[in-house]
């Protein structure tokens, strides 16, 4: 894939797509994490590794939904960059749930997550 050039424009039409996309995935993300602290188990120590790693990543999708929201945004250029930034902030998301399944399996962690 060819790097865009400097002043390069994507189409709005196509922007507001990813824009949806992020919104809805962001959205689950907060979901996610706000069903998860509202259990009324304890914490340990080991629940704060995967609430780090959620933390994080959805800094990363809601850093990217505001860089989407800018005007410049259709800038080919800025707009790959968030994009792969979202798969990254996706990526530390994912990583977070999965800490805190494996601790779930292993009976690590007080916060359940699978009843």
């Amino acid at each position: 894939m060819s790097e865009p050039e400097p002043n390069e424009k994507i189409d709005a039409t196509f922007r507001n797509g990813s824009l949806t996309a992020t919104g809805i995935i962001l959205g689950f993300s907060l979901n996610f994490v706000s069903v998860w602290v509202s259990n009324p188990n304890d914490w340990s120590r080991i629940d704060i590794l995967p609430m780090l790693f959620l933390t994080i990543g959805i800094a990363i999708q809601v850093k990217v939904f505001a860089d989407l929201l800018a005007r410049d945004s259709l800038i080919a250029v800025k707009y790959d960059r968030s994009r792969r930034l979202f798969l990254i902030g996706l990526g530390v998301v994912a990583a977070g749930i999965g800490i805190a399944l494996v601790n779930d399996i292993l009976g690590l962690g007080r916060m359940r997550m699978l009843g």
